[in-house]
């Protein structure tokens, strides 16, 4: 084999590998952890829903609630791994969810680090906690 076909085939194969750490990462490009909390990759705080039901595959959250507690979305395709699962929203959009529940922001936090949203709706919303 040629030299510079040698280089090729390593060029490729490490860019595979980079490619597949990606796709099995989504906490390093979809959320983050910052002491101890879910932020999206925006740095804004993640929020779960306790009227979700963990690991049901779907998000209860619709309609206005939806305008208020927008839901981290994800493309249909993404694959994710570990503590990560997408979960099915009625209009056919896919959603992040960390250890079975959904994951939503709040429209009221307006800067990184903002967790105005905790505890709203009698404790229904809380920090979505790593």
């Amino acid at each position: 084999m040629s030299r510079f076909l040698k280089l090729c085939v390593l060029s490729i194969g490490a860019l595979s590998m980079v490619a597949c750490s990606t796709l099995t990462s989504p906490s390093a490009s979809l959320t983050k952890t910052k002491d101890g909390l879910l932020v999206g990759s925006n740095d804004m705080t993640l929020y779960t829903f306790a009227k979700d039901v963990a690991g049901s595959g779907k998000s209860t959250c619709v309609a206005q609630c939806a305008v208020n507690w927008p839901p981290l979305l994800v493309d249909a395709k993404a694959y994710v791994s570990g503590d990560y699962s997408l979960v099915s929203r009625d209009d056919g959009t896919k959603q992040l969810a960390f250890k079975g529940m959904p994951l939503y922001f709040w429209v009221k936090d307006t800067k990184p680090g903002d967790k105005t949203g905790d505890g709203r709706a009698e404790g229904a919303w809380r920090l979505a906690r790593n």
